[in-house]
C-alpha cells in the first residue's frame, strides 16, 4: 500500500460538500425516504435534492438541503452512481440506509450501533468525508486548536497537490480547509461561544454521543479519546475489521493485534481504540464467527488468524445483534 490511502491513486478525495453544517439527527432518514418515496421509473432520486419542492420536502433552506445530501452520501446511507452520457449522478439507497431505514431496524438511530457504523463510513476511507478520514488516522497530535489541525492539514493537502493527487495545478483553498476543521469538531464536540457544550448542538449532532473528541483543559484545546469504547459492539467491530480486511489486504490471512490497533483505516484507529481494547474484542471474535477469525497468542506473538472469511455474514451478525438488544429491551 502507499504510505496513507489519501497518497493511493484510486482513492477519491472530495472536500466541502457539507455547507458548512454537521450531521443532524433525522437528516438521514429524511435523504433516506424522500428518495425512496420519489425516485424515477428508473430508481434515481437525484430529482428529490434539486427540484422545486425540495426546500419544502425537507424543511429546510437550499443549503442545508446539499448537505443533508452529502451527509447521506457520505454514510451510505444513499449511493451516487456515475453513469456515461448523464451529467448528473443518479441517487439511490445505500446498503446501509436500506439496512438502517429501508428495513426499519434504527429509524431513529437509537442503537448506539448505528452511531459507530456511520463513523465508520464517513473515517474509514477516504471518499466524500477525506478530512474525516484524515483527521481519525493521519493527525496525531495529543492535544489540538482549530488553528493547529488546519495547519496540518494544509500541510498535507500541499503535499497531495504537489503529487497531482487533486489533479494537474489545482489547489484546496484555505477557507476550504477552515471550514472542513470548523464541521469536523462540531460534528463531535460542539462548543457555544463561552466554550460550553451547545445544547442544541449535542442533540443534533448524532456522533457526538461517541464521545471520540473532548475538552483538554480550558479554552479551545481539544484531544482524541483514544482507550475502552464501551458502547462499540463486537458485531460493529467485526464489520469494520472485515471491510478493512477485505478491502485493502484481501490476501493476508493474518494480523498483529498492533497493526489492527494503529495502522491507518484500521478499526483500532478509527474506533481511536488502544492495544488491549482490541485484543480483547478480538479474542471473543472466534466464538462470534464460528471460528472464522480465530485469535491465537501461543507463539508469545499475538496475532489474528482468517480461515474463512467468505463464510462469515458481517450484516447477518449486525441484524442478529439488533434483534437480540431489541428483545432485551422489550423485556
Amino acid at each position: 500500500m502507499p504510505r496513507s490511502l489519501l497518497d493511493a491513486s484510486d482513492s477519491k478525495l472530495q472536500f466541502a460538500g457539507h455547507e458548512t453544517f454537521p450531521l443532524r439527527y433525522g437528516w438521514l432518514k429524511k435523504a433516506y425516504d424522500a428518495v425512496d418515496a420519489h425516485a424515477d421509473s428508473n430508481g434515481n432520486g437525484a430529482a428529490v435534492f434539486n427540484d422545486d419542492a425540495a426546500i419544502a420536502r425537507f424543511g429546510v433552506g437550499r443549503n442545508m438541503v446539499i448537505s443533508i445530501r452529502h451527509w447521506a452520501v457520505a454514510t451510505d446511507i444513499l449511493m451516487s452512481e456515475d453513469h456515461p452520457g448523464e451529467r448528473a449522478a443518479q441517487i439511490r439507497p445505500g446498503q446501509l440506509g436500506k439496512f438502517l431505514f429501508g428495513e426499519a431496524r434504527d429509524p431513529y438511530l437509537e442503537h448506539p450501533g448505528s452511531l459507530w457504523l456511520l463513523h465508520w463510513m464517513l473515517a474509514g476511507k477516504p471518499g466524500r468525508a477525506t478530512v474525516w478520514h484524515w483527521a481519525f488516522n493521519e493527525f496525531h497530535e495529543p492535544t489540538f486548536d482549530r488553528e493547529l489541525m488546519r495547519r496540518r492539514l494544509q500541510r498535507r493537502c500541499d503535499e497531495l497537490s504537489e503529487a497531482g493527487r487533486f489533479g494537474k495545478d489545482r489547489t484546496i483553498s484555505e477557507i476550504t480547509i477552515r471550514r472542513d476543521v470548523e464541521c469536523l469538531v462540531r460534528t463531535y464536540f460542539a462548543l457555544t461561544g463561552g466554550g460550553r457544550r451547545s445544547p442544541e448542538d449535542s442533540i443534533e449532532c448524532p456522533l457526538g454521543e461517541l464521545g471520540l473528541i473532548q475538552k483538554a483543559g480550558i479554552g479551545e484545546l481539544y484531544r482524541f479519546r483514544r482507550g475502552p469504547k464501551s458502547s462499540l459492539p463486537d458485531e460493529v467491530f467485526l464489520f469494520a475489521l472485515l471491510d478493512f480486511w477485505a478491502s485493502f489486504y484481501p490476501s493476508r490471512r493474518s494480523f498483529s493485534v498492533d497493526f489492527l490497533t494503529f495502522e491507518r483505516g484500521s478499526p483500532g484507529q478509527v474506533f481511536l481504540l488502544d492495544e488491549e481494547g482490541v485484543a480483547e474484542r478480538l479474542v471473543r471474535l472466534d466464538t462470534l464467527t464460528g471460528g472464522a477469525v480465530r485469535w491465537d497468542e501461543s507463539s508469545g506473538m499475538r496475532q489474528l488468524y482468517g480461515h474463512r472469511l467468505d463464510a462469515v455474514d458481517a450484516w447477518g451478525l449486525l441484524r442478529q445483534m439488533y434483534e437480540r438488544d431489541l428483545q432485551q429491551a422489550a423485556a
